[in-house]
């Protein structure tokens, strides 16, 4: 663990966040060395993933416990708490690449609609996407369309696609384009996404790699639904404060 960050979230972006369903801080998350150690971390499992695509490297951490180095620290956790409150666990991580020219886009979703069942509530659930490299329209960045965290879930059809974890897409051409904000990041910053905002993000056009990793973290007020399927095997983990919602954290 590190000392206590000083790149606190203030109140007027904790309330931007809540009005609006992400925030954009524009400044980096870790140390230049420590941020290089988790690059480095990444290359390693980027050539190691075998049959998977560069977008479907999630829950990393489940076989690389160097990751919880980053996932529960104390300069993440710090930023994660004024956003959803002191009793956080960790939900899920995720690298997602799009290789140059090649990297295919991410249809618009809610990530609360892939998990409908899991929790009693969604309304504490919230992830950074930190850039493992900048982030631009070109290659490929994360848009959000702010507010519709107050929404409920919208209605999505499956996508025909065999891909591991983005196979539903919200139905029909529903999203204005006028109405997004584009996450363009400079590499080792990073974005926050309430998980019930509409997001998405265009293909990669461009000569140049986009990677986010995403770190998820919940309220841990909320219940965890024991007796869903996918809940079976699902490992979550205390990152700080209390466990009201009696759920199995590690």
């Amino acid at each position: 663990m590190t000392t206590k960050s000083t790149a606190i979230i203030s109140p007027e972006q904790a309330e931007f966040y809540n009005d609006n369903g992400y925030l954009l801080p524009h400044i980096p998350l870790f140390s230049n060395e420590k941020f290089e150690l988790l690059f480095t971390i990444f290359e390693e499992h980027l050539a190691d993933r075998g049959e998977l695509r560069p977008d479907e490297m999630n829950a990393p951490h489940l076989k690389d416990e160097r990751l919880f180095e980053f996932l529960l620290a104390d300069e993440v956790i710090d930023v994660i708490e004024p956003l959803i409150g002191p009793n956080i666990g960790l939900w899920s991580s995720g690298f997602i690449c799009k290789e140059p020219m090649t990297g295919k886009r991410t249809p618009w979703h809610e990530d609360s609609a892939y998990w409908d069942g899991r929790f009693n509530s969604f309304d504490g659930i919230t992830t950074i996407w930190l850039a493992i490299d900048e982030a631009t329209k070109a290659n490929g960045c994360m848009g959000v369309v702010p507010g519709t965290h107050r929404n409920g879930f919208s209605e999505y059809e499956d996508m025909g696609t065999d891909h591991k974890i983005f196979n539903r897409q919200i139905k029909g051409d529903s999203i204005n384009e006028d109405d997004l904000v584009w996450f363009e990041l400079k590499k080792g910053t990073y974005s926050l996404h309430d998980s019930r905002i509409i997001h998405g993000a265009n293909a990669n056009t461009s000569n140049t790699r986009r990677t986010g990793y995403t770190m998820r973290y919940f309220n841990t007020d909320l219940v965890f639904n024991r007796d869903h399927p996918s809940n079976k095997d699902k490992k979550i983990y205390h990152a700080r404060g209390g466990n009201r919602g009696n759920n199995p954290l590690i």
